[in-house]
């Protein structure tokens, strides 16, 4: 099937969009624009982003498929079992590219002498130091599972990557085996420098190398090792036991999850025929599964790991994040935003500020509560910590913390005992609506009155992504925006009330009605002569609804500019339908992430930051937030930064029918926008 033949019914399909994003990823692995080690690491991150797909988006396609559903009009027109052959081809040929990639990049990379070397290249001066990391370091903690007819095959771990063994037996039979390869242990072996040359060897080689170690007990004629790897269906199953806390059904789940059902088997295509039979057979593996024949090497999201080996000349120039005018660290955040609102972008400004006002929060004996939504925290997190602390200063702290954020499941549910066990008033989200909103408010007694102070976000409260993903957070004071903000949790507490809002734009109830009425603004404004103009920003397009609604915008006149990261069922370009519209994807260093809305309202703009993607779980199935502007700085600096993002013309690529990933070139002066964005604040901080 061709590309223009998965367009069906006026839109992309969702799945095969979400390949043509994750293909963008893989340019820039082949990019040579790009250092050479980070090359690596963005096919770490087109092999994990593939991972996290088949464990959702697949699965969910082939639940409908055993479920005997067609699910035609949900899935953009294609039946459900012909999508998923559709994507397993599509899929092959991406890994197919991408093992090219990895190959290009191997050898540009021994021009740099940097060797990534495999067992048969470990030379006599190498072998010492070989043989002691592996009886030192990895046969201590080394799973060997060896097979015979009489056993099945235990549950292979989700995602974990497995060399399947095969002995030629001197007796004449078989033998097979699986080793895990250990995930505590860096995928990539540095070993010592020789001559000026640097040299690597990957684990799965070096237990390649250590075979006759491992399987010393047996009387074999030949041995061989070749990967594999199966991803299971990684959505969560409730059981409906009353008696459970919503946290222990949760972790129940997440265990589960690691048995779910296989979705797609990937092995070595130079393994022998009956050992990739035996053990299908074996996992139980039929043809509804995504079999996919590979190179060598599986679970190349390790590759986002790769060693710098102290070559700054092979990675991006690391950026200073910079200060806020007119905000300082030393300073208190509330005197500043009491005055004004405040922007911080990240990664381009620091997410310290987040955390100082919340540092601050948690000493400030005025402060007598603290709300707040938690979706993704990082690893070590501060600001988990700044409300343990505020906890204990005897503040009201109250956290909506998502337990369904899905994979990070695990790491909620420990910060949220660790949380409670300190006092934290926790709420565990709204039944049937994940909470994805990025917000708190803080209610602060000043001379005998209660005066909110907060911010609302469009990414996470992760100290960690922060230096990634590109964050819009609004720092405010204004009461109107923050008692709205208020009545948000109200609705947690008493979710069957439905809230009214005066400024913010809230999911479930309201996002839809919102966007339409603003578009239908534009609409109107065109039909009286004037100019309509919608420019968006998000990470994805999928709600066909929203798709219709801007097609009935294009049809009337209105012109249209959309930055999309990732999934775009929209169709721009098409005449009678859509040709005012136009769809850039960003793809560069850092990971665009913040939603934008403008509507150019007759001049009077209208601009709005949010927590939502126009996908249907972000309208219909979340409690998300859409923040409107009201400081004109702010609303011009967001205006200005899309202006630059709109004008990329090097890592811009052109969304169009033929999902050809086209990178947008004209003869205007250059503008990678990322790095047009840093020296934007740099030079205001100058002005």
């Amino acid at each position: 099937m061709t590309k223009t033949e998965t367009i069906t019914n006026s839109y992309v399909n969702r799945e095969i969009s979400w390949l043509q994003f994750n293909a963008r990823v893989l340019q820039e692995a082949s990019d040579e624009t790009v250092p050479l080690i980070e090359r690596f690491r963005f096919l770490g991150i087109f092999s994990n982003n593939l991972d996290e797909f088949f464990k959702v988006r697949y699965a969910t396609v082939k639940r409908i498929v055993e479920a005997g559903k067609g699910a035609k009009n949900e899935l953009g027109g294609i039946k459900a079992k012909e999508l998923l052959e559709i994507i397993t081809q599509i899929v092959i040929k991406q890994q197919s590219t991408s093992l090219k990639i990895l190959n290009n990049i191997q050898l540009k990379l021994e021009n740099e002498n940097i060797y990534v070397i495999k067992e048969n290249d470990i030379s006599e001066s190498q072998h010492d130091f070989v043989k002691n990391y592996f009886l030192r370091k990895v046969s201590p903690g080394l799973v060997t599972i060896i097979l015979n007819d009489e056993v099945n095959i235990p549950n292979l771990k989700d995602s974990a990557a497995y060399l399947a063994v095969k002995m030629l037996m001197k007796d004449g039979g078989k033998q097979f085996a699986l080793i895990e390869i250990p995930k505590s242990i860096d995928r990539f072996v540095v070993l010592p420098k020789e001559g000026g040359k640097n040299y690597i060897i990957m684990i799965d080689d070096l237990l390649r190398y250590c075979l006759s170690d491992i399987f010393n007990i047996f009387d074999y004629s030949s041995i061989s090792a070749h990967m594999i790897k199966i991803t299971r269906d990684g959505e969560l199953d409730f059981d409906s036991d009353l008696s459970k806390s919503f946290i222990d059904k949760i972790s129940d789940s997440v265990k589960h999850r690691e048995i779910g059902e296989p979705v797609r088997f990937v092995y070595d295509k130079t393994i022998d025929e009956d050992t990739i039979q035996y053990l299908m057979n074996k996992m139980g593996i039929d043809n509804t599964d995504s079999i996919i024949p590979g190179g060598r090497y599986h679970n190349r999201r390790d590759y986002m790991g790769f060693p710098s080996l102290g070559r700054a000349d092979l990675l991006y120039n690391k950026i200073e994040a910079l200060p806020v005018k007119g905000l300082s660290l030393q300073e208190s955040i509330f005197n500043a935003i009491e005055k004004k609102d405040y922007l911080v972008h990240t990664p381009y400004q620091t997410f310290s500020y987040v955390v100082k006002f919340l540092r601050e929060a948690a000493l400030d004996p005025k402060v007598k509560t603290i709300k707040i939504t938690i979706y993704r925290l990082a690893e070590i997190s501060h600001i988990a910590s700044s409300l343990i602390n505020a906890a204990i200063n005897g503040k009201q702290v109250t956290v909506a913390i998502e337990l369904r954020a899905r994979f990070d499941e695990q790491a909620n549910i420990e910060y949220a005992e660790q949380m409670k066990g300190e006092g934290v008033n926790l709420i565990f989200g709204v039944a049937g609506l994940k909470v994805h909103s990025k917000m708190c408010v803080i209610e602060r007694e000043e001379n005998k009155k209660v005066k909110r102070y907060g911010f609302i976000s469009t990414g996470n409260f992760n100290e960690s992504t922060a230096k990634i993903y590109t964050d819009f957070t609004l720092l405010t004071a204004s009461q109107k925006i923050l008692k709205d903000v208020s009545r948000i949790f109200d609705f947690f507490n008493t979710n069957y009330r439905i809230q009214r809002y005066k400024h913010l734009i809230v999911s479930p109830h309201y996002t839809q009605k919102s966007f339409f009425k603003l578009i239908d603004n534009e609409i109107n404004i065109v039909k009286n002569g004037g100019e309509g103009l919608i420019r968006l920003k998000m990470n994805s397009l999928s709600s066909y609804t929203m798709v219709d609604k801007l097609y009935e915008a294009s049809r009337a006149g209105v012109k249209i500019q959309m930055i999309v990261r990732g999934i775009c069922c929209l169709i721009p370009g098409i005449p009678g339908m859509s040709e005012n519209i136009e769809v850039i994807s960003v793809i560069d260093k850092f990971l665009e992430h913040s939603r934008v809305y403008i509507f150019g309202n007759n001049g009077d703009t209208k601009v709005y930051i949010a927590s939502a993607d126009w996908m249907t779980r972000n309208i219909e199935n979340r409690v998300e937030v859409t923040c409107p502007i009201y400081d004109q700085e702010v609303k011009n600096e967001i205006i200005e930064t899309f202006n630059i993002g709109w004008n990329d013309n090097v890592k811009a690529r052109l969304i169009n029918q033929e999902q050809e990933n086209i990178y947008r070139q004209n003869n205007n002066e250059k503008v990678r926008s990322q790095f047009a964005i840093y020296d934007y604040y740099l030079n205001k901080l100058k002005e």
